[in-house]
């Protein structure tokens, strides 16, 4: 007992007339997954025609049990005294296998029906996120200094898109699902179905997240080849395949960021400018600072341009630049100091010491190079040649300065 093939292709041709008493179904729109088709008595008798649309499945059962079944589009005759033809169409494996396991040993049959499965692409299925979920945003990097590494910053998100599905195994998604139904549709599955998209859709945005994809939060709309690229390397969907149906295409349509996450990304975004500004601030700053020290007759200017822009940033680039300041102020304190050690060592070499003659004689000459006079600890005045004790300042004899 099984289908013999009558003719391909035939439902639109000019064949279609011939067949008005067969069994087939007509329109299986985008909302309806299965429908039962049997004749008014429940008996299929032998002879009868059953026409195969393109994007159907159509399985024979008999008294529940499965006597034949084919995926291949076409019109066909069944024949009580055939084989069944299992073998027609995708499906051909799997139909054999339903059929080694309700062949029913020979008995008549009583109540038959063919069950017509809608294999095309099912569209316009929406989902959205009920609750914000977390995700890892790669566009917003933080650096972690103990560690020498960088982390994305943690936002939650709430998202919306499309998926679409199709049925890839009809026994599967007969036994799980639609049963013996006279019609099955989607509002019947997509409640359920909408809660296992999401599941998978949180597998999905977790591997965004990751560093091998570093998908900023926002651009995430734009992934939909990633993402089904992902999904048939991860399985992501194994659950829903477990009733026969797979997730076709998987699309984002709009990201939003919750209100607490778009703060932290506008706190992370002003840093990262204040930063920046700081920066710029303290290299004119110090350029201000030298030019100022360099030109005696423009400090007055450079100093008052640098008093501006510090009341123009609210005091921001005299703290940012204190350092470089003190580092200045440090470095010219320390060149005055070596300048006034060095004058004060080049005057005593100068200086030398007088001699009671009146010759001024080299500081470390221990005798007079005019009189021969050996070099005493007193200071001799210039004017009266008087000597005077170490420590005036004005010479005993004639008040001349020392």
């Amino acid at each position: 007992m099984g289908l013999i093939k009558a003719a391909v292709g035939a439902v639109g041709s000019t064949m279609h007339d011939q067949w008005k008493e067969a069994i087939r179904c007509e329109n299986m729109p985008n909302d309806v997954l299965m429908v039962k088709k049997t004749t008014p008595n429940g008996v299929i008798s032998n002879k009868s025609t059953i026409i195969v649309a393109p994007g159907q499945c159509a399985i024979i059962y008999d008294n529940g049990r499965v006597i034949d079944a084919t995926a291949e589009e076409g019109v066909y005759t069944f024949d009580e005294s055939s084989t069944p033809s299992f073998f027609a169409g995708q499906f051909g494996a799997v139909f054999k296998e339903m059929w080694q396991r309700f062949t029913y040993n020979g008995a008549s049959a009583k109540q038959q029906a063919v069950f017509f499965f809608n294999l095309k692409e099912i569209i316009d299925n929406k989902f959205g996120t009920p609750a914000p979920i977390p995700f890892q945003d790669w566009s917003h990097p933080i650096p972690n200094q103990m560690t020498n590494t960088i982390t994305p910053l943690r936002v939650e998100i709430k998202c919306f898109g499309k998926y679409t599905f199709k049925i890839v195994d009809p026994a599967l998604f007969m036994n799980t699902l639609a049963g013996t139904a006279d019609v099955y549709r989607k509002d019947e599955l997509v409640e359920q179905l909408r809660t296992e998209v999401m599941a998978v859709f949180q597998n999905v945005a977790n591997e965004l997240g990751t560093e091998k994809y570093k998908v900023p939060v926002l651009e995430m709309p734009s992934q939909t080849d990633e993402i089904r690229e992902m999904m048939d390397e991860k399985v992501f969907d194994a659950k829903i395949r477990e009733r026969g149906i797979e997730i076709v295409c998987f699309a984002v349509e709009s990201v939003t960021l919750t209100d607490e996450s778009a703060k932290k990304i506008d706190d992370y975004e002003l840093s990262s400018n204040s930063y920046m500004q700081q920066g710029r601030m303290v290299g004119a700053y110090s350029n201000a600072v030298e030019d100022a020290a360099k030109n005696a007759n423009g400090a007055a200017n450079g100093f008052m341009g640098i008093g501006m822009m510090n009341m123009a940033t609210g005091g921001m680039t005299t703290g940012a630049a204190n350092g470089v300041w003190n580092q200045n102020n440090d470095a010219s304190r320390m060149d005055l100091s070596k300048k006034e050690d060095k004058d004060s060592s080049t005057d005593e070499t100068a200086g030398g010491w007088t001699c009671e003659c009146g010759h001024v004689n080299p500081a470390d000459g221990k005798f007079c190079s005019e009189c021969g006079k050996a070099k005493t600890s007193k200071k001799i005045c210039n004017k009266c040649k008087m000597p005077n004790e170490p420590t005036n300042k004005f010479c005993n004899n004639c008040g001349e300065r020392l």
